[in-house]
């Protein structure tokens, strides 16, 4: 299984790896997100415009989330998120993602190791590659 992701020019000017993914709202819909591919994040978090188009009630937790930029509380939301594999078809992740209650609102989703530690995550600048691999996938480092 591969899942394939890109450098993508974000809002600030800052190109950062990304996955494509669609998240499930309240009647069934798919809404599309990118999630940028952090190996340090614990958890999978949704951005605030990703969160709102849901139509979820999300539930409050007394868990903290922390990060570069300090602690922050958060809510629970459960839905499910489906990537595209090279071949088209899609994986789901069903489970919870969480919603930082911050100001300033997350504005990019981030990709957790709640579903990355399920994949060799490959993020490679000078390469040009982003992507996570599954079973029936490997690679090599090797010097050239």
């Amino acid at each position: 299984m591969r899942i394939n992701g890109s450098w993508r020019l974000c809002d600030d000017g800052i190109v950062r790896p990304v996955v494509w993914g669609e998240v499930r709202a309240y009647d069934g819909s798919w809404v599309q997100a990118f999630f940028l591919t952090d190996c340090a994040a614990d958890r999978t978090v949704l951005s605030e415009n990703v969160w709102r188009s849901l139509g979820l009630a999300g539930v409050a937790t007394k868990d903290r989330l922390e990060g570069v930029g300090g602690s922050a509380t958060s809510v629970v939301v459960e839905t499910q998120i489906r990537m595209a594999q090279e071949t088209g078809q899609t994986v789901l992740f069903k489970g919870t993602s969480r919603r930082l209650r911050t100001r300033p609102a997350l504005d990019i989703s981030v990709l957790g190791r709640d579903i990355s530690n399920m994949f060799a995550l490959i993020v490679d600048r000078p390469q040009d590659v982003v992507c996570l691999l599954g079973r029936g996938h490997q690679y090599k480092i090797f010097q050239a």
